[in-house]
């Protein structure tokens, strides 16, 4: 019976998993937006839709949104927190929309769950056992989107702001040969790499569709959370009321950032040290379990049984409470403001 219910389970886990490895693979690969629906994706309700922008020209046609993509996305039309999801899919880049980025966390949990039950029911463990190791599992999994996106969005906002001085200096120059400053900002969507021409690439087409200067580069600072971008809107912003030689202004503040970047880059030598160091305490007890439970199972399945269970659950939520109190605390003394 025991051998049945395997090998049933076995098979229904291995369906679970194609099914679900074939939706995220269409969702992650499949995806991508019209030039059409981009540009209305852009400008609805001021600006606020901050769906990534695709590759312009014919190369940027491909197949529409899934059907269940979709249905995910009015259902969750208008509820503060897609939007807020769909802000930093926006501000990582990536080609999801927060109905198909919902949709790969179910995916993830239900593929996750069944293949960890499937493996711990071939390893003779008990029914109960492999069913809440699996689902621990799956839970667990829930959090890989999320790194990913912190990851994404973290790395482009630095390669941003690393190439905000090459743009200011490049829109000075412009400015000083007699360009319109939407001249040089369309300069810079043509001449700079990415993230930095796609971000001022898309405000110059806004502002040629006819949302005012003030109201593109206040759409933005919504997808780009700069403190450096911050100064340089500002004194946009201040010189279009007051006047004043642009050229100069953002000419100064060009200097002060790269003093910034300059700065940030040796506070992160001298601080790398710290921060390896709370990843490796911090990584070493997880990893020592996952060690221990490959090649002496018993021994940490003693947690688990009846009479210790309350016992382990207590340890183990302990355990993690301290190393992630620990790690904390480690990056907070080496995250230094500049």
């Amino acid at each position: 019976m025991q051998g049945n219910l395997v090998i049933i389970i076995a098979v229904i886990g291995g369906l679970v998993l194609l099914w679900g490895g074939g939706i995220a693979a269409y969702f992650l690969l499949g995806r991508r937006q019209t030039v059409v629906e981009e540009r209305l994706g852009q400008f609805t309700q001021s600006g606020q839709a901050l769906a990534p922008a695709a590759a312009r020209g014919a190369e940027a046609e491909g197949p529409k949104a899934s059907f269940l993509g979709e249905r995910l996305n009015q259902l969750l039309e208008g509820r503060g927190f897609a939007d807020n999801i769909q802000r930093e899919l926006g501000r990582a880049d990536i080609k999801l929309s927060a109905g198909e980025y919902l949709a790969l966390h179910l995916i993830l949990f239900i593929g996750g769950t069944a293949a960890i039950t499937v493996f711990e029911l071939a390893t003779k463990a008990t029914l109960p056992v492999a069913i809440g190791i699996g689902v621990a599992s799956g839970l667990g999994s829930l959090l890989l989107p999320g790194i990913y996106v912190g990851s994404q969005k973290k790395g482009r906002l630095q390669r941003f702001d690393n190439q905000l001085g090459d743009m200011l200096n490049l829109v000075v120059n412009g400015l000083r040969a007699g360009y319109s400053p939407m001249q040089s900002l369309e300069s810079v969507g043509k001449e700079l790499p990415a993230p930095i021409s796609t971000e001022f690439r898309r405000v110059v087409q806004e502002m040629q569709l006819g949302t005012p200067l003030e109201q593109a580069l206040a759409n933005l600072t919504r997808r780009i959370p700069s403190k450096d971008l911050d100064f340089v809107v500002t004194a946009m912003n201040v010189q279009r009321e007051v006047g004043g030689n642009l050229a100069e202004i953002l000419d100064t503040i060009s200097h002060t950032i790269r003093e910034r970047v300059r700065i940030k880059g040796e506070i992160a030598t001298l601080t790398a040290q710290g921060m390896m160091t709370g990843y490796v305490i911090s990584l070493l007890p997880i990893g020592l379990a996952l060690f221990l439970f490959l090649v002496n199972r018993p021994y940490m399945m003693q947690m688990f049984e009846s009479r210790n269970l309350l016992c382990g659950i207590i340890m183990i939520v302990t355990a993690l409470l301290m190393i992630g109190s620990g790690f904390a605390i480690v990056m907070k003394i080496v995250d230094v403001e500049v």
